[in-house]
């Protein structure tokens, strides 16, 4: 199983926990919101939808996808993220930190299950990782704490090696969409 293909099972089976729990209601069917910045993280749907069906989730059966992209315009994030909270949908599975972020924004009753955030503490999405607190779970890419870790492993291997380059680029940084800037203002974040 590949990398990308597990990370999205385990995406589906974070986003199938609060579903079970109201699962014994009856024959409803739940709604997934998914907010992507870009329409070409489409082409994880199918292993997403794939980690669901493995877990008993089907579309039109028990579940009802409500699929949304910004087109790779971050500013559309909250727009997407509020026609999700009025479709009424059960969860948001919102992968990366701008789209954590605008659901955050957006709603504080709605579960927000995230895939791919650099520093959720450090943004602003959690207040900490054992004790996130409000409606947002998920999994983070918690790369920064394990560069010191690298960097004995690489000495190691390679122990006359004496400088290190690190090509570093913070791209999905979600204190870049604060609430005022998600508005419209254009603010940058430290």
């Amino acid at each position: 199983m590949d990398r990308r293909r597990f990370l999205l099972t385990l995406l589906a089976g974070a986003l199938a926990v609060p579903l079970a729990a109201g699962a014994q209601q009856g024959a409803k069917v739940y709604g997934i919101g998914v907010m992507f910045v870009s329409s070409a993280a489409n082409v994880y749907l199918d292993a997403f939808r794939q980690g669901l069906r493995e877990l008993g989730w089907m579309e039109g059966k028990n579940i009802e996808l409500e699929i949304r992209a910004a087109e790779g315009k971050q500013e559309r994030l909250p727009a997407i993220a509020a026609e999700l909270v009025r479709l009424r949908v059960d969860i948001i599975f919102a992968p990366n930190g701008p789209s954590v972020m605008a659901a955050k924004n957006a709603t504080t009753s709605i579960p927000i299950v995230m895939a791919a955030v650099g520093d959720p503490v450090g943004s602003g999405i959690v207040g900490s990782l054992s004790r996130p607190g409000g409606n947002i779970t998920g999994l983070t890419m918690q790369e920064q704490d394990i560069f010191a870790k690298q960097l004995q492993f690489l000495k190691e291997v390679v122990p006359k090696v004496s400088r290190v380059s690190v090509l570093w680029t913070q791209v999905d940084t979600p204190k870049e969409l604060s609430a005022s800037s998600l508005g419209g203002a254009k603010s940058r974040g430290v």
